[in-house]
């Protein structure tokens, strides 16, 4: 693996005004906080400031010109962990500040945020993309984690090896107009607050991005109490399918599991499996069943229940409460926070991806297939639109969207390789396409 890659960056937009920054922790200098200079080259590694004095702007400028519209501009990035390429358009450019504390005593960064309104960057036509470049792998996802912003971004790799390419479309220029519509036509359905997740512009009333539901509250779009009947409905088959089994929960011997990319955040990414149902197992009525779910790691594949007079599931041994809309929406808190279990860390993903997009009844095992997701309701509308929108329906809609059957189509936007020959990261959707090529 280099020691360093080449990026391609490629306006898409309509405007000169367009621009890249790289934020990251350089690997080779003791995970030191860097950016990117200017001339998309040179390093800047802000010191840190005085103890007391925080929100310092940079002595650097960091803003990375892509030039006219159809313009290919190369930098060069070092070893980094847990890299960002944000982009911006028009005449507010991104601001990133600076607090003590950082790193190894270095700065603390402040990055762009999309929930404070007095944050500099509230009004700035911003995005980002993630990427992490080690001595193992180039890894880069799109995301829309946090928020839909107007600036789709596309993400083309090329292996060095076989000359294999992998391909994330992401969405059109039209992209978030269509993620509007579709929103306000649920919120017309339904009756819950997804039009408000949208966050027009004060420059020209038009959307200037959406946020996930895990934010709603920051702009008034509560979603308290929503995906709690799930959450009873699926007390109340795995309840009886304890009933029907005696109350004591079986784990099944590994069956082909494999180790992922590791879980996000704790472990890194994951890609999990679990394959379709046989139909003999679809026929059996719900109370001859019991949750499953392919661990993708050493416990294999382990099965749960609620037991009689209990009120948790168990699962493996692990006992997970109730989860509620709000930790089914964040996937990190209640029975989803994670700990010293590998186990429990294994089961968290794909439990949590279940409840996501509402298949943790319709299915006993888990993870199931993509056809099984947001069947029913209540089901995550914001997840559900924000694929529908993307060409190739990739792209990382909650935090563990990378949870997929072994051997089953990506759901989260992602391109690996631990030969990267060509990486291009374009920015705007005016060449949006679909399917793994050059474009």
């Amino acid at each position: 693996m280099p020691n360093s890659l080449t990026i391609q960056l490629v306006n898409q937009t309509t405007t000169p005004l367009a621009y890249a920054y790289i934020t990251g922790l350089a690997l080779q200098q003791n995970c030191a906080r860097v950016l990117l200079k200017a001339d998309g080259a040179g390093l800047y590694f802000p010191p840190s400031p005085p103890a007391g004095k925080i929100l310092q702007p940079l002595t650097e400028d960091c803003a990375i010109p892509l030039g006219a519209p159809g313009t290919t501009t190369t930098v060069t990035i070092p070893q980094i962990a847990g890299g960002r390429i944000w982009f911006s358009s028009g005449d507010k450019k991104l601001t990133f500040l600076l607090n003590p504390g950082g790193p190894g005593g270095a700065a603390a960064l402040v990055e762009p945020s999309v929930l404070n309104p007095t944050d500099p960057n509230a009004g700035v036509d911003f995005t980002f993309c993630e990427f992490t470049l080690n001595a193992d792998q180039l890894f880069a996802n799109i995301s829309y984690v946090d928020f839909v912003g107007r600036l789709p971004i596309a993400l083309t790799l090329k292996a060095r090896s076989d000359n294999a390419v992998q391909h994330v479309s992401g969405m059109a220029a039209d992209g978030l107009e269509r993620v509007c519509e579709a929103l306000r036509a649920q919120a017309a359905r339904d009756g819950r607050p997804w039009d408000k997740l949208i966050v027009m512009s004060k420059d020209d009333g038009k959307p200037l991005r959406v946020l996930s539901p895990t934010h709603g509250e920051a702009v008034g779009a509560s979603f308290a109490g929503y995906f709690e009947p799930l959450v009873e409905a699926a007390w109340k088959r795995y309840c009886a399918a304890s009933a029907a089994t005696g109350g004591a929960p079986q784990v099944e011997k590994p069956h082909q599991a494999k180790i992922g990319r590791g879980l996000k955040g704790l472990l890194g990414r994951h890609q999990s499996d679990q394959s379709r149902p046989q139909p003999e197992q679809q026929q059996l009525p719900a109370a001859t069943q019991q949750l499953t779910i392919n661990t993708q790691a050493a416990p294999g594949i382990v099965a749960g229940a609620v037991p009689p007079g209990s009120d948790e599931l168990i699962i493996a041994g692990e006992k997970f409460c109730r989860p509620t809309t709000a930790d089914i929406m964040g996937c990190n808190s209640g029975p989803f926070t994670t700990g010293p279990s590998p186990v429990r860390n294994a089961i968290i993903p794909r439990l949590a991806a279940a409840f996501q997009r509402s298949c943790i009844c319709d299915v006993a095992e888990h993870p199931s297939h993509p056809d099984t997701f947001y069947r029913c309701e209540p089901t995550n509308h914001y997840s559900r639109i924000v694929h529908e929108c993307n060409l190739d329906g990739k792209g990382y809609a909650f935090a563990y969207d990378d949870v997929q059957p072994d051997g089953g189509a990506d759901q989260s936007g992602k391109v690996n390789a631990g030969n990267p020959e060509e990486f291009i990261v374009a920015v705007g959707g005016g060449g949006a396409y679909a399917g793994d090529r050059m474009p």
